[in-house]
């Protein structure tokens, strides 16, 4: 049978989105595709994305229905559709991981498995540590080891932001890069939002209390963090590591060998 053409803009369609409330009061745009009977799914994007732009637009909704599961994304408060505080006291790591159980209370999800990329990741180690009768297994993309953030030059966006004074640090640079191609991200937002993850100065993830759950943590191999991924897999008590091939960080989520992995993986559930 011939292979019928599908648009583009029916790949990338995005569900309108139910809002969530945190216990703090803020507005999450929330997402869900597939049935409403099939295994869950959570989903987290990274740092300066969104639900459409890490998971919809790289392909991984259709895969994963087509999969047989549900999907339930959000997009993580101070991204795409969700509220967008400017206070750093909003944006602290238990808050992050905080968001997810709400959202799965919100949609009355007991038990599901776990995929995050960068950001996503971070979160999901507290989630999967937090919740371990609700997680089964999780694949925590691009984790990087250390303190949130730690390599962004603030005082160089801040002044960005101010009077337009050119960031100069390479890394920052690579940050903004990422914030500017997203549409609707909120500079000031995404400042505040690493000021707060950043000012308990404290490492995060901490491979010294690392999930019990299996998890499958996947890197670029072109990705300058994949050391610190690789050690905290080590840490972890079921983790397993997966190198996604010829991949840095920002394109990782693209790569049709990282799906590949991460379905096989939790069809082990």
């Amino acid at each position: 049978m011939d292979a019928v053409a599908v648009p583009l803009s029916d790949l990338t369609q995005m569900p309108e989105p139910q809002q969530v409330y945190a216990a703090d009061g803020t507005r999450l745009a929330t997402y869900t595709w597939g049935d409403l009977d099939a295994p869950v799914v959570v989903i987290v994007h990274g740092f300066a994305s969104s639900a459409r732009d890490t998971w919809v637009l790289t392909g991984w909704t259709r895969q994963l229905t087509q999969a047989g599961y549900r999907v339930l994304a959000l997009d993580q408060r101070g991204h795409g559709l969700s509220e967008k505080p400017h206070e750093p006291s909003a944006y602290g790591i238990r808050t992050l991981a905080t968001d997810v159980e709400t959202v799965m209370d919100a949609y009355l999800v007991d038990d599901a498995v776990y995929l995050g990329y960068s950001l996503g990741a971070r979160v999901g180690w507290e989630v999967v540590r937090d919740l371990p009768q609700r997680i089964e297994r999780a694949v925590l993309g691009g984790v990087p080891d250390g303190i949130p953030l730690a390599r962004l030059d603030l005082d160089q966006v801040r002044a960005l932001i101010a009077d337009g004074t050119p960031v100069t640090d390479p890394t920052t640079q690579n940050y903004l890069a990422l914030t500017e191609r997203v549409p609707g991200n909120d500079l000031s937002a995404l400042v505040a939002l690493a000021e707060g993850m950043r000012s308990s100065r404290t490492i995060d993830p901490d491979p010294s209390n690392a999930p019990s759950r299996p998890i499958l943590f996947a890197t670029g191999t072109k990705d300058a963090i994949i050391e610190g991924s690789r050690a905290l897999a080590s840490a972890a008590p079921n983790g397993t590591f997966f190198e996604i091939p010829d991949r840095n960080h920002f394109n990782a989520p693209g790569s049709r060998a990282f799906k590949e992995a991460a379905l096989a993986f939790l069809a082990d559930a």
